[in-house]
């Protein structure tokens, strides 16, 4: 894999799209400053004290909306850490990008699924069955070539740990 470095304009909302156990995280706290960051297990913990709660995923997808439109308000840089395979769940963060004249970029960790299924099983914080990350893994497979029809400006598609690994940096312009 040659080095690679992603372009991204400063007043970005950046999604990071990807099932469950794709390496989401791990690249956004890597490439990201930790307060560019918005999380929806950080917001279900925040909600529940519990990041695996999905009974409060409503409430949690509507702190991390809230969370994003306060830092494109001030103008900072965000970084969106959810799996947003649905087309459902990508159209409110679209929404705000137009609402306060970002840039809406997708980083696509489209890892195989067998490689999501065996990094989850290794995983002691995670409490949900396989069938979730096939779901997502379809649903991802589903949008991925929508994403520019969607409003996405510019779309990286990272298809293996190598290329996400390859990733060298982020490069604001």
């Amino acid at each position: 894999m040659v080095d690679m470095k992603i372009k991204i304009p400063n007043l970005s909302l950046v999604v990071i799209i990807g099932v469950s156990s794709a390496g989401k995280s791990s690249f956004a706290k890597k490439h990201f400053k930790k307060t560019e960051i918005v999380s929806s297990d950080e917001c279900r913990a925040i909600i529940s004290d519990d990041e695996n709660n999905q009974a409060v995923t409503k409430d949690a997808f509507a702190l991390l909306d809230y969370i994003i439109a306060k830092r494109m308000k001030n103008k900072c840089l965000t970084v969106v850490d959810a799996t947003s395979v649905q087309k459902e769940s990508r159209k409110s963060l679209i929404h705000l990008t137009l609402k306060y004249s970002y840039t809406p970029i997708a980083i696509v960790l489209d890892i195989p699924e067998q490689i999501c299924q065996d990094r989850h099983k290794a995983r002691q914080d995670r409490n949900f069955d396989d069938y979730v990350i096939s779901r997502q893994y379809q649903d991802l497979k589903r949008s991925i070539r929508y994403l520019k029809h969607e409003g996405f400006r510019k779309v990286y598609i990272l298809r293996s740990p190598e290329a996400v690994e390859a990733v060298t940096g982020i490069v604001r312009i």
